[in-house]
């Protein structure tokens, strides 16, 4: 077939032959690229580009598909980035679940159970006696609200049940997921999931449809003793709002890894917030080696797919941006 696969970040040698094996045998040629500048240049004439940065992509004219290692692929649906309209995009969406969603339950555990009080506690040297009666909830038993039941969404709830809450509730655009959920709503119904939730976990993609969907009237139909936490987009939230509403009790905690604008600003309210818990969106880097294989292992199933004049099992619909 005479295609040119140019894979564009750090994976390992045996992750590489696994692509390497496949583009072989069908005649492909495979140049592994990690300088982006080099990468700019070998990406002129090819065919297939698997990375993430977007500098490659602005000089890769006759590119007909280009797979992601990230989930969200809002910045590739700008204009100038991917060659044309025919180009084929799909994503890593599905290898970040097992990650994000132990970070979701890290940082609920830490909200629930009062982990900054307790450490403020700890690093106040002038205490002769600790505190130990802080108020404290559960997973266990609480109304969890997952809005966005993709991967992410999907893999935390299935963790989230060992943990035996209450109910575990999903919202989406149709209405329908993986069983999983003991309910699933559609996103126009969300104000009237809301105030019977205890956790409300966001895992959302940026789309027209979900930027600011989290605004001040659905924040303030959250119960009082409600946390929130996002690993989707910080578009996502009114942070203005969430702001406001921690610091004057009308929501129990939040966990954010990702913000509006990042890195996030040194004078940034967010910083100040009452109960709030900000990581540096890491919550589904490529530190952890199974992440990483994942995505591989996608791309090696969609290569032999595009080989073979398949649809992409991962493949990105650019109109809805997912």
């Amino acid at each position: 077939m005479g295609y040119k696969i140019l894979v564009y970040w750090d994976i390992t040698e045996q992750q590489k032959d696994s692509i390497r094996s496949i583009a072989d045998s069908y005649g492909c040629e495979t140049v592994f690229e990690t300088d982006l500048e080099q990468a700019a240049q070998e990406a002129r004439d090819a065919d297939i580009m698997y990375g993430a940065k977007p500098g490659p992509l602005r000089v890769a004219k006759n590119l007909k598909w280009f797979c992601t290692y990230w989930a969200g692929v809002n910045l590739y649906l700008q204009d100038g980035i991917l060659p044309n309209d025919t180009c084929l995009l799909s994503n890593s969406s599905g290898a970040y679940g097992v990650s994000i969603s132990e970070h979701i339950i890290m940082t609920t555990l830490m909200l629930m159970r009062q982990y900054k009080s307790y450490e403020a506690i700890l690093e106040d040297t002038s205490q002769s006696t600790w505190a130990h009666d802080l108020p404290m909830h559960s997973i266990c038993g609480s109304r969890i609200t997952v809005l966005g039941t993709g991967d992410i969404g999907s893999t935390f709830a299935v963790r989230a049940r060992g943990f035996e809450p209450a109910v575990i509730i999903g919202v989406n655009r149709s209405g329908k997921a993986s069983p999983v959920y003991d309910r699933v709503y559609r996103v126009s119904e969300l104000a009237e999931v809301l105030p019977d939730t205890d956790l409300l976990v966001m895992s959302l993609p940026e789309t027209k449809e979900t930027i600011g969907i989290i605004d001040r009237e659905m924040i303030s139909l959250l119960p009082k003793t409600a946390y929130l936490v996002n690993v989707g987009r910080g578009s996502a939230i009114d942070e203005d709002a969430l702001v406001q509403a921690l610091n004057t009790n009308h929501l129990a905690g939040a966990a954010l890894d990702v913000m509006r604008t990042e890195p996030l600003p040194a004078d940034s309210p967010l910083r100040s917030a009452k109960n709030i818990i900000l990581t540096p969106h890491c919550a589904g880097q490529m530190t952890l080696d199974y992440t990483k294989q994942k995505s591989v292992e996608m791309f090696c199933e969609d290569l032999k797919n595009y080989l073979n004049g398949r649809p992409l099992v991962h493949g990105v619909d650019r109109k809805l941006g997912y």
